[in-house]
């Protein structure tokens, strides 16, 4: 099977006929040697510094070794370097050792584990006991998603939302609708209404690749109204949107409403993990018993009670939210003046749509030669016309690093006449 690596994506590679295992790695090795020889490598490049507003990368193939302005940590208010969070990690370190040891059923169960449910559920303005804490965000969905929902239940997905969601629903009965369209939604729950046991609709707070919010308010509306029960992930929208941080379910003033809501602490939380929160705490005590991922990991490490820390400084020091928008919204302005397309962005995550694929990847390529490192993105990962440069903005991100970003941007835009396509297309 021949392949055009010019026009391809690492989706070609997913199942290739008559390949087996090894012929599929040697086809997928030959798409990066070709991005490698044409400088299109923005994945795996290896860094020297820990996440912040500015990345050591080091010397690697066409890549120079040097400090680079990044756009591609989703540390949207900065706490991974931020010293009580650190002291808190060594403290609890110091304190445990370097990991629970078990799964949380037999042994691994420790109080730093409990503190920190307590803290996501008062966070999320639930009684003590309604949370779960996964090892990893993605596991938050797809772990909790496979147990709850079996092929007599049906999920009903925005279109766009995380991998980890399409993983945890690949068990049960599965429609998709339009992205952010609420009649298209409601016409699912009416011909799923006295179909199935359990009808959950699951959307993101803030949606990952474009930065939109949901609608979620009408779908909260529309969800009740057919007896459905609706699944809230807000990974990006937690400590960025909301007066308090607390997502677009605060935005909306609908967090007392949604039944499920899960995340991560990968983020705005500065660690590694994620948890789910419910309204129902005999649904926690359920995917205790019943999640495999849960009761077969190993538990969190010490590490994680860094995130009890993070949780407090949402609201003890507010500042760096105001910070982290004051950033967005000059950036926004910046790229727009520029004439290039930002979509209905509405939150820290930023894209300038491009389309073209070779044209977004030979972007990803200019700015990263001129100190910017961004994340070109790509089908599966948006439709095939619809590629990115894809930005995360920091609250430490100082206004030098935003003017130098936007005079790149101005640079690449003229270069590949990026803004007359834009235009054009419009």
């Amino acid at each position: 099977m021949n392949i055009d690596f010019s026009k391809a994506s690492f989706k070609d590679f997913e199942n290739i006929p008559n390949h087996d295992i090894f012929k599929r790695a040697k086809a997928h090795q030959g798409y990066l040697n070709y991005l490698r020889e044409n400088e299109f490598m923005n994945y795996r490049l290896l860094a020297t510094s820990g996440c912040g507003p500015e990345i050591g990368l080091a010397e690697q193939g066409y890549i120079k070794k040097g400090n680079y302005i990044s756009f591609v940590c989703n540390d949207y208010l900065g706490f991974t370097q931020h010293p009580e969070v650190k002291n808190a990690v060594i403290a609890g370190v110091e304190k445990y050792g370097t990991g629970a040891g078990a799964s949380p059923l037999i042994g691994g169960y420790l109080d730093y584990h409990k503190e920190l449910e307590d803290k996501i559920s008062t966070f999320f303005k639930r009684p003590k006991g309604s949370s779960i804490v996964y090892t990893t965000g993605y596991t938050s969905n797809s772990a909790s998603l496979l147990c709850l929902l079996k092929k007599e239940d049906i999920a009903i997905v925005d279109m766009a939302v995380h991998a980890s969601v399409y993983e945890g629903i690949t068990g049960s009965t599965v429609k998709r609708f339009l992205h952010n369209n609420v009649e298209n939604l409601e016409r699912i729950l009416a011909a799923s209404k006295d179909v199935y046991r359990t009808k959950m609709v699951i959307v993101d707070g803030v949606y990952s690749q474009d930065g939109d919010i949901a609608k979620l308010r009408e779908i909260l509306e529309v969800t009740h109204k057919y007896g459905g029960v609706l699944l809230v992930d807000d990974a990006h929208g937690i400590g960025v949107i909301g007066n308090t941080g607390r997502g677009a379910m605060e935005y909306f003033d609908v967090l007392d409403q949604v039944d499920i809501i899960t995340g991560t602490f990968s983020k705005t939380f500065a660690n590694v993990g994620g948890y789910l929160v419910a309204k129902n705490p005999e649904l926690i005590s359920y995917l205790h018993f019943q999640s495999r991922q849960y009761a077969f990991s190993a538990a969190s490490t010490p590490a994680i009670v860094g995130v009890s820390r993070a949780i407090d400084l949402i609201d003890e020091e507010p500042h760096w939210k105001v910070q982290l928008w004051k950033n967005v919204e000059y950036y926004k302005k910046g790229l727009i003046d520029i004439g290039l397309d930002i979509g209905d962005t509405d939150s820290a995550i930023i894209p300038v749509k491009i389309g073209d694929v070779y044209k977004n990847s030979k972007a990803g390529k200019i700015l990263l030669e001129n100190g910017v490192y961004t994340n070109p993105i790509m089908y599966p990962a948006v439709s095939l016309k619809d590629s990115r440069i894809r930005m995360s903005l920091m609250a430490t991100h100082t206004k030098d690093h935003l003017d130098k970003a936007l005079n790149v941007f101005e640079y690449v835009s003229k270069k590949l006449q990026i803004a007359e396509s834009v235009h054009n297309l419009q």
